[in-house]
């Protein structure tokens, strides 16, 4: 319910509007909004879900990493950039065929952080076939440029073999 109601608030805040009317018929509606609405609480206050965001948004590198697509990549972190990103998979790929895309890859197991006061280091490790582990993207969350632009500010900081 708290990841689908910030969902919901990020979308369209009079959904949720309509949804309290909708469990409170005999409240009273005013044209005033209510304080709640006039300062919208950061992205980053609903842990769960800005989590899930996190990761979605750490895997959606895996699977373009995973087709080698070093231009999205680039396009997705341009302070990294294409080069890096082709660089580093250069390096991976000189190990291992493949990047694991399936479930277990997307598992939590997979996804480490680490959360500080201001930002929240990340580590997203690669499902590799030899099971190692030991490949990743290591990147910070910055968590007030989150709650500034509504969504989760990723900086990828490396790509390499820990």
């Amino acid at each position: 319910m708290e990841w689908l109601g910030e969902l919901v608030r990020q979308v369209d805040s009079s959904l949720l509007d309509e949804w309290e009317r909708l469990r409170n018929p005999g409240a009273e509606i005013t044209a005033e909004p209510a304080a709640a609405e006039a300062a919208p609480a950061g992205i980053t206050q609903n842990k769960r879900a800005f989590r899930v965001q996190v990761r979605n948004a750490l895997f959606r590198r895996v699977e373009l990493a995973a087709r080698r697509w070093t231009t999205p990549l680039g396009e997705l972190d341009p302070e990294f950039g294409a080069e890096a990103w082709e660089e580093a998979l250069d390096g991976y790929f000189a190990e291992y065929d493949e990047i694991g895309t399936d479930a277990d890859a997307r598992g939590p197991a997979m996804l480490m952080i680490t959360e500080e006061p201001e930002r929240w280091l990340v580590r997203q490790i690669f499902a590799d076939p030899a099971g190692d582990h030991d490949w990743g993207i290591s990147a910070e969350v910055d968590l007030a440029a989150s709650d500034e632009e509504g969504s989760a500010v990723i900086r990828v900081q490396a790509v390499d073999q820990q």
